[in-house]
């Protein structure tokens, strides 16, 4: 009788155990977690073990880290509502410093990239071949910075610049793209940048689509866009607005203020379906165009005091 007693715990205690502690669900392949009781606790720690290919997802959460990414065709994400990146700056850089090809971040925000030079990032992109997905900058000196990269494409889709920028040391922007091929920003919002630029590109091609991007009462932002080596591109179907203590109340959208230069073969930029309205308190130009090249303009709605052009004669003192 005692050996049949025994028998049957033994028999029932897997089953008793496998209850209370069920195994940890594994990972898909080439899936890296990070988060409270994952593989990882910080982003920093899957970047190291990451192999082209890797997707990082990130538990929704505040994460006090910076992070290096050198693979190439990553995909790192957070999931459910979002992952937070804050905290101490990488190399005096970003929080994220891209280095890799080919790079997709998607759904986290970045808070509070402070840099000694004042130029800190939320992602300061090395590499080539960056798209950012639904993703937020907030309170930033910049929320993107893209260094010198002529092969290099920068695709921004649906996400929010909040209260980015200064002009400190130098100008630090919403976004600030350097000698690229092509930046793409749509369907994004940019709101209450601080002195530096809400767009600044010098890609040789530039392509703002369905946006809105709005100094607000308190924003104190220079231009909504500026190109300053021209290029080619097209804005269109974008929602502007200047405020009252913006930095350069003169013009809203400016081209070719800095010089064309040669890495920019100078192409058509149209300038389409967008609607500017001007809360300045002053007469705004909401194009100033310093290429010499002409600008497509058509069906604009611009509303307050505002001049559609202006040319080089009428330059204004700038930010750089």
């Amino acid at each position: 009788m005692i050996n049949f007693a025994v028998r049957a715990v033994a028999l029932l205690l897997p089953t008793v155990l496998w209850a209370c502690s069920p195994p940890r669900p594994q990972a898909e392949p080439g899936v890296l977690t990070v988060g409270p009781g994952m593989a990882y606790a910080l982003p920093s720690q899957a970047a190291q073990a990451a192999k082209p290919g890797s997707v990082i997802r990130i538990a929704a959460g505040s994460y006090a880290d910076c992070v290096r990414w050198n693979a190439d065709d990553l995909v790192i994400e957070g999931t459910g509502s979002g992952a937070i990146i804050t905290g101490t700056v990488c190399d005096d850089k970003g929080l994220f410093i891209t280095q890799g090809r080919n790079i997709t971040v998607r759904n986290i925000t970045f808070v509070g990239a402070r840099a000694t030079s004042h130029n800190g990032s939320g992602i300061r992109a090395e590499g080539s071949i960056l798209t950012v997905e639904n993703s937020r900058f907030i309170d930033n000196d910049d929320g993107i910075l893209a260094g010198d990269n002529p092969d290099s494409v920068i695709t921004v889709k649906n996400s929010t610049f909040r209260r980015n920028g200064n002009c400190i040391a130098l100008c630090a922007h919403g976004i600030y793209a350097n000698h690229i091929a092509l930046l793409r920003v749509e369907n994004s919002e940019f709101e209450e940048q601080h002195v530096g630029h809400h767009i600044k590109s010098r890609a040789a091609r530039t392509e703002i689509l369905n946006n809105s991007v709005h100094d607000g009462p308190n924003g104190s932002a220079s231009y909504l866009l500026d190109l300053p080596n021209g290029g080619s591109g097209i804005v269109s179907g974008n929602r502007f607005e200047k405020g009252p203590r913006s930095e350069n109340r003169a013009i809203a959208i400016a081209i070719g203020g800095e010089g064309a230069k040669s890495e920019n073969p100078q192409g058509e930029i149209a300038i389409k379906d967008n609607i500017f309205t001007n809360h300045s308190g002053i007469t705004t130009a909401f194009v100033g165009n310093f290429t010499g090249n002409p600008v497509s303009f058509a069906n604009n709605r611009l509303m307050g005091d505002v001049t559609p052009l202006r040319g080089p004669q009428d330059v204004a003192s700038t930010r750089q």
